[in-house]
């Protein structure tokens, strides 16, 4: 491989359209033609050739995937031909009338595209000679909202066709159920409200102004039409996905040609029944009329295609009763409503208790005590109400009473501006310091064994403990005084105290429970700055200039340690002999330049003799991995200790890389030196 001053214009091009390809290969084919690391090495080698020669650099480039400009709003788009949405049907029968109906005013043969219904936003992108030069919401059919930034963010989009033509295609973009999952548990450790479904969270990333903010959501695309031009030579939509795919653009595979009813509705029974197995949300299945001219004869509404049609799955969901509702208090201070119900299955589960997000929801609900409520489970994980039956609505139904003060400690609430939430801003609230303590003692904190819920709320209310600082304070005398403690339990839990004081900056940080700041972005602050006194002289936009540190998280831990009484907690803990210095492996240039792990997933099994799970994942994440719990074919690594089970197994039928400890221990070794 030439030197980077040696390379010329000519180089740079080949090594950006093999990047590209590569891209393709991995994030559309799904069929990775090199390592990681190659391409890894290859994509910095790119990087400093367009710092050497900024004039090189084009639209195309792998590297202009997320940009630095943050937008001042979304200005209109309008499309080439309207983004019409499709009519509904919600039965068999309404399928049938629609095949019906259409075989009476076509002629010749007849075929159907069947495809998933992508539970997601409509998109629109256009492009030019090839080159991805905007792409839209699909807005009110006619004008959507330019979101070309955050669009490009997409990795299965592509900068560049494969082939040079010009034209707009669509499509659909969405979140992956496993990516909502995650979204949800990082959003619930940092003390924010949850999504409640992957659709909500992937509009919400497509509407970022920052597209640094858009990339974090990893959002996904589906392609399936196009306005046609006739150099595309299209009679079909089976041609369409072949043209789909031969430009490099991703389409879903689960789609088919039939030919009469009978093969429409086992298709429509195969994808319910695959449904709650897909790594994606779909609410239905879409059958067009296969044949373009005949799409044409066939014409439009004012709002939809006659030549398509959407089935609706009917939803997962179930009917019961609200008995009440529970508003709790978090660590942050958010007040949040629980529907309490009579319990129901659904997917899976019993459900007696149900979120209601807000109070905006619970007024435009309309929802009463005593009410026949509708629930079901967004994204197959969290129970949701979404409908009331007004017409078995019980004249005893008792309309909620919104709080207006803290149901724990009084304090008036407070609903702060552009939030739905309320909020308590008592710090002396005693919900908020139970919550509060117990998040500082748990595993991914300060690890502290056995300082569960019970025994913080038991601490409190003996009024042994006041804050966090006071944990360290406590004796052997004290904890024995507390209702059902033996002794040995006591012991147990003061030496797990006292081993928390050696803990990395990043667990007291993230103890701490700072707004909005979680797990990761707590490393990444106490990765950069090294100590509690060198982050307490940062400004925000010192913390912003860290790569996944934005504004918000910025401006929260300024907050924080400006505050009196933050000072005085971390003095006080430093004076117990706390550690406030960040001990953890540290990502340098050196090991940037032999990136073992940088950017890689990786999963732990089996139990290793060097390191337990939790002290191999924090320094792999210091290490720039990413640990996760499950493996599948975009596992980098497994890493096997001892009596590892099932994981082993399928990461060999998948051909996952197996590391066993002794590997495990030489590339972190080379990669901490």
């Amino acid at each position: 491989m030439k030197e980077i001053k040696e390379m010329t214009l000519d180089d740079y091009q080949d090594l950006k359209e093999q990047l590209n390809q590569l891209a393709y290969a991995y994030y559309v084919l799904d069929k990775p033609q090199a390592e990681d690391a190659v391409y890894d090495q290859m994509y910095r080698q790119l990087e400093n050739l367009e710092k050497i020669h900024p004039d090189w650099l084009s639209p195309d480039s792998p590297t202009q995937r997320i940009g630095d400009q943050v937008l001042a709003g979304f200005e209109k788009v309008t499309h080439l031909e309207p983004l019409y949405s499709l009519a509904n049907a919600f039965s068999e029968e309404e399928v049938v009338a629609f095949i019906d109906r259409v075989q009476n005013q076509v002629s010749g043969p007849l075929t159907f595209m069947c495809e998933c219904k992508i539970d997601g936003l409509s998109i629109s992108l256009r492009y030019e000679d090839g080159l991805f030069v905007q792409g839209a919401t699909r807005g009110d059919g006619r004008v959507g909202e330019n979101i070309t930034s955050n669009l490009r963010t997409i990795k299965a989009l592509p900068l560049r066709l494969q082939k040079p033509v010009s034209g707009e295609f669509r499509g659909e973009a969405y979140m992956p159920k496993a990516v909502f999952q995650k979204l949800n548990e990082s959003r619930d450790l940092a003390g924010l409200a949850p999504f409640a479904n992957p659709r909500n969270a992937a509009a919400g990333g497509l509407r970022q102004i920052n597209p640094k903010e858009a990339a974090k959501r990893q959002l996904n695309i589906f392609m399936y039409g196009a306005v046609y031009n006739e150099d595309y030579q299209i009679d079909s939509q089976a041609q369409l996905f072949d043209f789909l795919q031969e430009l490099g653009l991703r389409t879903n595979p689960l789609r088919r040609l039939c030919h009469n009813k009978e093969e429409i509705m086992a298709y429509i029974q195969e994808v319910g029944q695959k449904r709650a197995d897909l790594p994606y949300e779909i609410d239905g299945v879409v059958i067009k009329v296969n044949q373009v001219a005949q799409q044409s004869s066939l014409g439009y509404t004012v709002k939809a295609p006659r030549w398509a049609i959407a089935y609706k799955f009917k939803a997962q969901v179930e009917a019961t009763r609200l008995k009440e509702v529970e508003w709790t208090v978090g660590r942050t201070g958010v007040v949040t409503p629980t529907a309490v119900m009579d319990p129901v299955f659904l997917a899976g589960t019993t459900v007696q208790r149900a979120s209601l997000h807000n109070i905006d929801l619970i007024k435009a609900l309309d929802v009463r005590i005593g009410d026949q409520v509708v629930i079901h489970k967004a994204g197959d994980i969290i129970p949701e109400i979404i409908e009331v039956n007004l017409d078995q609505r019980p004249a005893d139904s008792t309309p909620l009473v919104i709080p207006e003060t803290c149901p724990v400690c009084y304090h008036p609430l407070e609903r702060e501006a552009g939030e739905v939430a309320l909020r308590c801003l008592n710090p002396l609230c005693p919900a908020q310091r139970l919550a509060q303590i117990s998040h500082f003692g748990s595993r991914g904190a300060m690890n502290i064994s056995g300082l569960g819920e019970k025994v913080v709320a038991a601490l409190l209310d003996h009024d042994m403990i006041q804050n966090v600082a006071d944990l360290y304070h406590l004796t052997l005398a004290d904890l024995l005084k507390l209702p059902n403690t033996k002794e040995k339990s006591a012991q147990k839990l003061l030496q797990a105290i006292e081993a928390s004081k050696t803990n990395s900056l990043e667990r007291l940080l993230f103890g701490f429970g700072i707004r909005h700041v979680g797990a990761k972005a707590a490393r990444l602050v106490a990765q950069k700055f090294d100590t509690i006194e060198a982050l307490s002289q940062a400004s925000e936009e010192e913390i912003t200039n860290i790569d996944g540190i934005g504004t918000i998280i910025a401006k929260s831990l300024v907050d924080f340690l400006q505050d009196e009484a933050s000072h005085a907690l971390i003095q006080d803990l430093t004076n117990m002999g706390v550690n406030m210095t960040y001990t953890g492996p540290k990502v340098n240039q050196t090991s940037l330049d032999n990136d073992f792990w940088l950017d890689k997933t990786v999963v732990l099994t089996g139990t290793m003799a060097s390191y337990s799970r939790s002290q191999a994942k924090e320094i792999l994440q210091g290490l720039g991995a990413k640990v996760i719990g499950s493996v599948s074919k975009n596992t980098d690594y497994l890493v096997a200790g001892q009596d590892a089970g099932s994981k082993l197994s399928k990461a060999e039928q998948l051909g996952v890389t197996i590391l066993d400890e002794s590997e495990f221990l030489a590339q972190i070794n080379e990669e901490s030196e």
